[in-house]
């Protein structure tokens, strides 16, 4: 449970960095942005590690630029879960993905325990 409580914040900080770069991102209230955060957090813990694995070889055979694809989808079924959340195309997602990965590592860097 802490660990969720832990990836719902640091997704909540990357997804609020992601809707000031993105004009294609937006977020209705605060609480929106929350409960998108939180719809990613669970959706990453739970969704995205099956789709991972059954789309190994195609990831292999892309040398892992299909993972973006599959990060992407993951996105954008949060924000579709999401009522205030809003994601232009499938596109920005793709794009949104990668930053929002980058994002995400500057996040737990600074939040980690030492």
């Amino acid at each position: 449970m802490k660990k969720l409580i832990r990836n719902v914040i640091v997704e909540a900080i990357s997804l609020w960095v992601i809707d000031i770069l993105f004009s294609s991102i937006a977020f209705r209230s605060l609480s929106s942005l929350i409960t998108t955060a939180f719809f990613l957090a669970l959706l990453n813990s739970t969704v995205r590690p099956v789709l991972k694995a059954l789309t190994l070889p195609v990831s292999l055979l892309t040398l892992g630029f299909f993972s973006l694809l599959v990060n992407a989808l993951v996105l954008m079924m949060a924000f579709s879960l999401s009522s205030g959340a809003y994601i232009g195309s499938f596109f920005s997602a793709v794009i949104a993905s990668v930053c929002l990965a980058l994002v995400n590592g500057l996040v737990e860097d600074l939040l980690k325990d030492d």
